[in-house]
């Protein structure tokens, strides 16, 4: 059964120390700052999945810091993963700092300082996880803090999908099965700390397609921007221009058209839209990050033989005929 804790029937003046007892005791000892004049009701709930504790939490603006001298209170043995579901945050963590959405994910060490700020109101799950559960060194967990998941593609896709659904449908398990999802959660993070911690090393025949992965993610999350550049990019990962084109060239393509076909394919998907919730060629494009109407009415046709208007029309056409 779900444990449900919540500060939605005290005054709100009275609000902000319960809500830092439950989340206290809820996640590890933690210092919890409400950033609104009025506090809003905090809601928390828990349930267990064998040694998986996984909690829904929402509640308005606030800051919430792990300082060393909270780490000596207990609760240095988890690492929490974090599923944004409404709102933004600014996890920072081993002097990284990652900025989360709806559907991106985060992870954080409680056996060292880190701060999580939530600027607005919010929801989120978390996923408490003993650390000894994983079998993934100190090294792979340091790579993962204060690090950005995307929850759109590659294996933080698939590992946000998972951690999605599982929270969604975990009240109808029995305890075995829940037992068992826990174990493939722990095997699943494991893996995409493996991945992300061979980007450390330079020398390691991993940390090309480790790095082209991180790439990409961070790619994905600014395809609206009509400023995004090979230039912007390499600076966000501290690497050389050159070294950038070589990752994608490695990978058969180069930045410019990896960009180009993920922003198409976007579009595409859009238009293809039912008519009553599609917007116009022009909105589209500029969505994803078009500047000139002409270049993309180009790119599209010679990406999929037909104009944009034109697979607008004939989606539009499927759609009405399809029972």
């Amino acid at each position: 059964m779900p444990v449900v804790q919540s500060t939605r029937t005290l005054p709100p003046g009275e609000r902000a120390d319960y809500w830092h007892e439950l989340v206290s005791g809820a996640f590890v000892p933690l210092d919890v700052r409400l950033d609104e004049p009025v506090p809003s009701a905090g809601t928390i709930t828990s349930r267990r999945l064998g040694p998986l504790q996984i909690s829904e939490v929402e509640a308005g603006p606030q800051t919430v810091d792990r300082s060393a001298r909270r780490i000596t209170e207990g609760g240095e043995e988890y690492l929490t993963v974090t599923l944004q579901r409404r709102g933004s945050a600014r996890l920072t963590q081993d002097d990284r700092q990652a900025v989360v959405g709806p559907g991106s994910f985060t992870c954080s060490d409680a056996g060292r300082p880190f701060r999580r700020e939530q600027p607005d109101t919010f929801r989120f799950t978390s996923f408490r996880v003993p650390k000894t559960n994983l079998g993934v060194s100190d090294r792979d967990l340091r790579a993962v803090t204060g690090t950005l998941f995307n929850g759109v593609s590659g294996t933080s896709g698939l590992v946000a999908e998972f951690l999605g659904r599982l929270s969604e449908h975990a009240a109808g398990l029995d305890p075995h099965t829940a037992h068992q999802l826990a174990l493939t959660t722990f095997d699943l993070l494991a893996v995409l700390f493996r991945e992300r911690s061979g980007r450390l090393d330079p020398q390691a025949p991993e940390h090309a397609r480790g790095m082209l992965t991180r790439v990409q993610e961070y790619v994905l999350l600014h395809l609206d921007d009509p400023s995004l550049c090979p230039e912007r990019i390499a600076a966000a990962h501290h690497m050389s221009v050159r070294y950038l084109h070589k990752l994608f060239h490695a990978g058969g393509t180069t930045v410019g058209r990896w960009i180009l076909r993920e922003r198409l394919e976007r579009c595409r998907r859009d238009l293809a839209r039912p008519a009553r919730s599609v917007s116009t060629v022009a909105a589209v494009a500029q969505r994803w990050g078009f500047v000139s109407p002409s270049h993309f009415s180009r790119a599209f046709r010679a990406a999929y033989g037909m104009t944009p208007r034109e697979w607008q029309a004939a989606a539009r056409l499927q759609s009405a005929v399809v029972p």
